[in-house]
């Protein structure tokens, strides 16, 4: 195995080995309550969608397929009539606050004009339509959030400096009282409320809770997050607004964000992990220069917490072969728990947004003096398997479609796509995390014990 000062990339076929891109409906839907997604594409996108996400159809999620026929493929018929009729269908039945249009991979081959059709029928049915490109021939497996929060950012209302720079009030007892500047009160707000910070990434309301939960101990106050559980609670946007990310596979969202918005991007390593939070917080904090209270000494403390499965991971090694862009994160995470990490396979990478991560990857290295891993980006499968076989690792990170296979090799597995579904953001779920890595070693031990036990049952009935 060669070892690396800094990172080294390398680039193998040019393909995507990962999960379906549509499938980032299953959260999104719950993220964003009042809206409806709608999947453009054919009948097996529709089998797909009602497969992956588990969701009975009795359940009545907020989501459909807008399934294509031979017609629609032909261009026989019409696809804003045909689309319309879907749209006000889901307006009398579900009546949500956005329609959501998931682009497929069979509307890029058809050239289908979503973008064009959208702004058309918005104005027919009264509903605002945000059009998402979820294409497997173009993104990876959770690029498909990304389309559609970059969508999203030119539906935010705009940032209004007039609106924050007037004088506040204070209702007390007395009355309603101008707050002076040289008021503590108007101090101590202003100290909460000058970060005008939006987040942007979905993630489950308790761990987005205990993110804000998080700042605010450093007297961050979060404007908003992007998406927002209500569409018309869209946090406003703008010169003057900071924006930061919370995954690593938001890139053009970002972009979106910067160029579009005119926000100012926080380039910071991404909360997952007791490390990672740590820094994703100091890097705020230095944004609005305020002094960290506290960040290190709630580490430790978390660390201590996590002893046992440190115990577990300590020595072990670990081989992504890259599915969900979270690779960098959990790889750097699992390095600081004392695994060594062999491969890094990413199907895409934007290096620039993910600069800070991968500074906090080489840092780690060297303060747990471990190889820096290789980084290979859109993988070669077959090569990766051929690798393995000499490297034997005692974890491999994959798609479900390699798992399998790689079981009867005698390498464990563990889903990639299990990470993407659980809460691992945050320094309280770092255990949720270590819990599925740690799941397959424990087996593997526990399966070695039962067959020492077992031979020394068969030798002791052998020598009576």
């Amino acid at each position: 195995m060669k070892t690396f000062d800094i990172p080294t990339f390398e680039c193998e076929t040019g393909n995507y080995h990962t999960f379906c891109p549509i499938s980032c409906v299953a959260w999104l839907y719950q993220k964003i309550e009042d809206s409806f997604f709608l999947v453009v594409g054919t009948k097996t996108r529709g089998y797909f969608l009602q497969n992956a996400p588990g969701v009975m159809i009795f359940a009545e999620p907020r989501y459909a397929m807008a399934e294509l026929e031979e017609g629609d493929i032909s261009a026989q018929l019409n696809d804003q009539k045909e689309l319309e009729r879907i749209c006000l269908r889901v307006k009398r039945d579900r009546n949500p606050s956005v329609i959501i249009w998931i682009g497929t991979c069979t509307t890029e081959i058809i050239k289908m004009d979503l973008e064009g059709i959208a702004p058309k029928l918005e104005k027919q049915i009264g509903i605002p339509i945000v059009v998402a490109r979820a294409n497997g021939l173009d993104y990876a497996f959770t690029q498909g959030e990304d389309t559609v929060l970059a969508a999203m950012t030119h539906r935010c209302p705009e940032f209004n400096h007039h609106i924050m720079n007037q004088p506040k009030w204070d209702v007390t007892k007395l009355g309603v009282v101008e707050v002076s500047s040289n008021n503590k009160f108007f101090d101590e707000t202003i100290k909460l409320n000058r970060c005008n910070l939006v987040l942007f990434g979905s993630l489950p309301s308790s761990v987005a809770s205990q993110l804000n939960l998080e700042l605010k101990r450093q007297s961050i106050s979060v404007s908003g997050w992007l998406p927002s559980q209500k569409y018309n609670e869209l946090p406003a946007l703008g010169e003057g607004v900071y924006v930061c990310g919370v995954n690593p596979f938001l890139s053009r969202t970002a972009t979106a964000l910067m160029r579009r918005r005119k926000c100012q991007l926080i380039g910071a390593p991404f909360p997952i992990g007791p490390d990672g939070t740590r820094a994703w917080i100091e890097k705020i904090c230095s944004v609005f220069n305020i002094k960290p209270n506290g960040l290190e000494e709630r580490e430790d403390q978390i660390w201590k917490n996590l002893i046992d499965y440190l115990q577990i991971t300590s020595g072990k090694s670990v081989f992504f072969m890259g599915d969900n862009l979270l690779e960098i994160s959990l790889a750097r995470f699992f390095i600081r728990c004392g695994m060594v990490v062999y491969e890094i396979g990413i199907p895409y990478m934007d290096r620039r947004y993910q600069a800070a991560e991968l500074l906090l990857l080489q840092q780690t290295c060297k303060k747990m003096q471990k190889p820096m891993p290789r980084i290979v980006e859109k993988p070669d499968n077959y090569s990766q398997v051929q690798r393995m076989h000499e490297l034997q690792p005692d974890l491999a990170i994959t798609g479900m479609a390699h798992a399998n296979p790689l079981e009867a090799r005698n390498i464990d597995t563990k889903w990639s796509v299990e990470f993407t579904f659980a809460q691992i953001h945050g320094s309280v779920n770092a255990r949720d995390v270590l819990e599925l890595v740690t799941r397959p070693l424990r087996r593997r031990t526990d399966s070695v014990s039962d067959c020492r036990s077992l031979s020394r049952q068969t030798l002791n009935v052998q020598r009576s």
